[in-house]
């Protein structure tokens, strides 16, 4: 689009799901509006619903049926893993928010 600046962050979306949840509990729509807050943009449910199965499929996180809904949680191995992925982030980028972008 014309004006408008981007900057492609979709590797970080598991991050952001792990980080939600590590928060609370919540169900996919509810994970979607809370990154449409953050970022701007809601994700599509094609983006938000394969990205919540590799999670569960990798054991980092469970869905429990509430009526329609699945609401997920993460497993004691996804609790380890954001604690480790958030120290990286902060290692490895913490830096950037300390200092503003040159011009």
């Amino acid at each position: 689009m014309k004006g408008r600046i981007e900057c492609d962050m979709r590797g970080m979306l598991s991050f952001h799901i792990l980080w939600l949840l590590s928060q609370q509990e919540m169900h996919g729509e509810a994970i979607a509006e809370e990154i449409r807050k953050r970022r701007g943009e809601k994700p599509k449910a094609g983006t938000i619903y394969p990205a919540l199965k590799d999670l569960k499929a990798k054991g980092l996180i469970r869905g429990k049926k509430r009526g329609k809904i699945i609401v997920y949680s993460l497993t004691a191995e996804g609790r380890k893993t954001i604690k480790y992925a958030c120290a990286y982030f902060c290692r490895s980028f913490g830096d950037i928010f300390e200092h503003q972008v040159k011009k």
